[in-house]
């Protein structure tokens, strides 16, 4: 599992070329220890430096990402990454060790696809359950 990230000292636009490089929605900032210091998002590109007037090449990332940052654990359950996501209005939660550092970036497309899954799963074994009986 590994996430998209940046360093503290990135620009807006390192971040955003990440993101687009990447596929994905979200990056984490991290600091000069590789711990998580903010998360840079969509909607962060949008509300922050999309109509600033301001190039993203000028923009430190430290100026435009998110503070504080919610984060999960490997203890960290489905369902609670879920609760939180859903209570909180996230659809990133990076995924951390015990030392704060980065381990992936969990989206809720992710969750909500493994959910999907299983749901699948549990529905088909009970349909053949019924057609054999």
């Amino acid at each position: 599992m590994e996430g998209a990230s940046v360093p503290l000292d990135a620009t807006s636009e390192q971040a955003i070329r990440t993101m687009l490089d990447r596929r994905v929605g979200a990056v984490a900032v991290l600091d000069e220890n590789t711990r998580i210091a903010g998360i840079f998002t969509e909607r962060d590109v949008l509300r922050r430096v999309a109509l600033s007037g301001r190039e993203p090449g000028q923009i430190p990332i430290r100026e435009v990402m998110t503070t504080p940052v919610e984060m999960a654990t490997l203890d960290t359950t489905p369902g609670e990454a879920l609760a939180t996501m859903v209570e909180r209005h996230y659809r990133h939660l990076p995924i951390v060790d015990d030392d704060s550092r980065l381990l992936g970036m969990l989206s809720i497309r992710n969750v909500l696809q493994a959910r999907i899954d299983t749901l699948t799963r549990k529905l088909d074994k009970a349909r053949s359950m019924h057609v054999i009986r």
